[in-house]
């Protein structure tokens, strides 16, 4: 008998060709010093690297692509990295989240426009992760996740200094008189030591457990720290395995199922994590055609507690929650509220991945049975200032401000707010509400993260660390407070916030779910009558942006871009 036929491949509609057009696809490659065996019909294993130094997050990824090489050729794959946009949240204006869509187009015309049979997505910085699990859930081929890991802990005259978290108490304490500007500074060079992104449970931590808890990485992909080894010997083990999954045939819509979302929401509270994770995650099942609502985040995670102690919401940092035992400890701990039998990328179920997690650190990590915070999901609220939703963190607010009603003194832009927060004769007090319009999708453009406003100077005087604060941008995971984020429609789309005028009374009651700007339907009305549309952008990305953005409790993907076209061969090129 003759040796066993080669299953075929995507790639073989490029290498598999006899004659010119074969030569032509093939010889150009070898211009890098492939053999010609390499073209035989092994699989071609895309490498998608947002290394950019532009993104200090990934600006390991170099070094990382290396050990998904090692591992693609040692299980007979070849690999091929290619790079794509990197939306890095540290460095981008106006915001990264106005790139991630275009990065997420970039993704998928790169994968179907290219010989590849199945991709590696290395990520880290916020919205590297969205954006590349979106453009590859829209072509479909077998996938698998590796991020880059947070950083080492940040240090600071003998205690932990977290990611973002630091900044936003440290920069408020300057504001208060209680901190000099040199110990700001000072600060400054000791809270990012090594290479990785946020090691608080911000967003880049958050999604990276989302990764794992949806299925989509090998296990303790979420936590190993960036310059850990182990970090090093994940991805050469994803590099073997994602030639298996081509072998197999194992398709993110196998694995991107709706029960693997249920996971991730309940995943998402178990952690503390960030309310970035809800827009990320609807625009991810947009793509994969997954009936993901906003209410779901409600109806499947409100009510679980947070297990894990990390800032923002708690003390520790991601080194910790690693060697604690990572999200494989803190899936197991809640096993009874997750689908065990729900699919990921190394073949077996989530239940199987987590059977026998340790836990080594209960500091850390606590019990189901003596939870950190309880019912510390998210919350999404609705009323007539929200009438499409709006979500807050119950877990990084403050209790007592949880119901409340307050008097609205309302920013038209992030400038307008800078402009007038410190100053002394603005009529604000604590019991206030500050509403910040036009920072939404369509707003900024690109939804940024000023949702958690600086409170006024005069009130950080007196000892107050804490008001509600309500807006259509976003927040970072860093942050905390009584903060309503994502309040849709935004105001730049006509959304009720755009009506709401300083002295309004606005009412915040998160246990029953409602926020209420107390003006009659018929005052709403006449203000809607007298709104004006904000201009919007000329040309460019800007204006296919705008012109396209979806509201954000859909997910604020681009309507063009919602749902998927597969990976079917182009084409020819010649």
């Amino acid at each position: 008998m003759g040796a066993p036929k080669k299953p075929a491949r995507r790639s073989q509609a490029w290498f598999g060709h006899e004659g010119k057009s074969g030569f032509l696809y093939r010889s150009w490659l070898k211009n890098q010093g492939y053999p010609h065996d390499m073209f035989d019909g092994r699989p071609v294993i895309g490498i998608c690297n947002t290394w950019s130094e532009l993104t200090p997050c990934n600006g390991h990824f170099r070094e990382l692509a290396e050990f998904v090489k090692r591992g693609v050729y040692e299980a007979g794959g070849f690999p091929l990295e290619f790079p794509v946009m990197s939306p890095g949240e540290t460095q981008m204006r106006p915001t990264a989240m106005l790139f991630r869509n275009l990065a997420s187009m970039e993704v998928e015309e790169s994968i179907r426009g290219n010989p590849l049979d199945g991709v590696v997505l290395l990520m880290g910085c916020d919205k590297t992760t969205p954006a590349l699990l979106m453009g590859a859930a829209s072509c479909d081929l077998p996938t698998i996740g590796l991020s880059g890991g947070p950083m080492l802990s940040g240090k600071w005259r003998g205690g932990d200094l977290g990611s973002g978290t630091g900044v936003w108490k440290m920069s408020e304490m300057v504001r208060a008189g209680e901190m000099s500007a040199d110990e700001f500074v000072e600060a400054e060079s000791n809270m990012h030591r090594s290479k990785g992104h946020c090691m608080t449970m911000g967003t880049a931590s958050t999604m990276a457990n989302m990764v794992e808890a949806l299925g989509m990485s090998l296990p303790e992909n979420a936590a190993i720290p960036a310059v850990d080894s182990r970090r090093s010997r994940l991805a050469q083990l994803t590099g073997r395995r994602i030639v298996e999954m081509v072998n197999e045939d194992l398709r993110m819509s196998r694995i991107l199922t709706r029960k693997a979302f249920a996971n991730a929401i309940r995943t998402n509270a178990a952690i503390g994590g960030s309310t970035n994770a809800v827009i990320h995650l609807l625009a991810i099942a947009g793509r994969m055609g997954v009936d993901l609502k906003l209410d779901d985040w409600d109806e499947l995670g409100s009510k679980l507690p947070c297990l894990v102690n990390l800032q923002p919401s708690g003390t520790y940092l991601m080194e910790d929650y690693y060697y604690a035992g990572g999200l494989p400890a803190v899936l197991r701990e809640i096993s009874e509220h997750l689908d065990l039998d729900a699919l990921t990328a190394n073949g077996k179920t989530i239940g199987a991945n987590i059977a026998s997690a340790p836990c080594w650190n209960r500091d850390v990590i606590k019990p189901l049975a003596e939870p950190f915070k309880p019912e510390a999901g998210i919350a999404v609220l609705r009323g007539n200032l929200a009438p499409d939703g709006a979500v807050i963190k119950p877990s990084a607010a403050s209790p007592h401000l949880l119901q409340h009603r307050g008097r609205a003194v309302v920013f038209d832009s992030i400038e307008d707010f800078n402009a007038r927060i410190d100053d002394e004769n603005l009529d604000i007090d604590e019991n206030c509400v500050m509403v910040l319009q036009n920072c939404g999708p369509r707003g900024y453009p690109g939804m940024a993260e000023v949702g958690n406003m600086p409170l006024p100077t005069k009130v950080l005087k007196k000892g107050i660390t804490d008001m509600v604060r309500i807006s259509d941008a976003r927040m970072s995971g860093t942050a905390y407070g009584t903060v309503v984020l994502h309040t849709s429609p935004e105001a730049a789309a006509g959304g009720p916030l755009a009506l709401v005028r300083d002295g309004d009374i606005i009412e915040l009651d998160v246990p029953n779910r409602r926020i209420h700007l107390e003006i009659t339907d018929e005052e709403m009305a006449a203000r809607r009558a007298q709104w004006k549309e904000p201009s919007r952008p000329a040309r460019g990305w800007y204006k296919l942006y705008v012109d396209h953005v979806q509201q954000a409790h859909l997910g604020a993907d681009l309507d063009i871009l919602v749902g998927g076209s597969g990976a079917g061969v182009p084409r020819d090129s010649h």
